[in-house]
């Protein structure tokens, strides 16, 4: 079965189960085997950091026959915890697998460029930049990692394989407007780790003028990470949805 989660990440130290932690996989697993009455392993499609978002982690779980999607679904939010939300539950084929099924995950990245900005119903979720920013800059620099690249230079150092070439085909990436600032969005068949935030990172220091207009191609030709201006801070990151064959699905998605 697959359950699409939402939650808010700030009081997470990230997707993945940790002693004397509080982690969404943790908060989940402990919901799970509440109902099920035995333990149930909960594999998310990614490893979300510290303090991102998620409102639509795709999530895979085994659990006993007796249990539905939409009864499962509405049991399980009747006892997590009010950060967390399974938005829907989906029958999958048996061998489905959340990780290395998915075919493309999609992100947002938000920036407050108002003063509001830095208001605490706001900052929670959002990056507050004060620096004026070059839009086209920023265009231009979304549109420089379309298509298949190595991204060796937006990557944490040593988190990947050393035989992996760091190469990901990026199908979408846009900054758009929106009340009070800019949202970033992006959709690739695969993300490396802290990816997103060092793009924003370093995209936003080309649009303020602390570094080249060419700097976003320069760096995708770079081969270490250590040209790349720092990440940006996880809690404006979204994890928006994770895509999966159709026939995967058992129920309509």
């Amino acid at each position: 079965m697959q359950l699409v989660l939402h939650y808010d990440g700030a009081e997470f130290a990230g997707w993945q189960r940790q002693p004397a932690q509080r982690t969404v996989q943790g908060v989940l697993e402990e919901a799970l085997a509440q109902l099920c009455g035995s333990p149930v392993a909960a594999l998310g499609a990614g490893r979300t950091d510290a303090g991102v978002h998620a409102r639509g982690q795709a999530v895979g779980v085994r659990v006993p026959t007796k249990w539905e999607g939409v009864p499962l679904r509405r049991a399980l939010n009747a006892v997590l915890p009010r950060d967390v939300w399974v938005a829907a539950a989906h029958d999958m084929r048996s061998e489905f697998h959340a990780r290395y099924d998915a075919t493309a995950r999609r992100y947002s990245y938000y920036v407050g460029t108002d003063e509001l900005a830095y208001s605490p119903f706001r900052r929670r979720w959002e990056w507050p930049v004060h620096h004026a920013l070059d839009r086209a800059r920023l265009d231009a620099g979304a549109a420089a990692i379309l298509g298949e690249h190595r991204f060796l230079a937006f990557a944490v150092r040593g988190t990947a394989p050393a035989t992996d070439e760091h190469r990901c085909t990026i199908h979408h990436a846009e900054w758009r407007d929106r009340p009070g600032g800019l949202v970033f969005e992006i959709e690739a068949n695969r993300f490396l780790h802290h990816m997103v935030r060092f793009l924003v990172g370093t995209m936003i220091e080309v649009a303020a003028g602390h570094r080249p207009a060419d700097t976003m191609s320069v760096l995708l030709a770079a081969a270490d990470n250590q040209e790349t201006s720092a990440p940006a801070p996880a809690n404006a990151l979204f994890l928006d949805a994770v895509h999966y064959p159709r026939d995967l699905y058992l129920t309509a998605e």
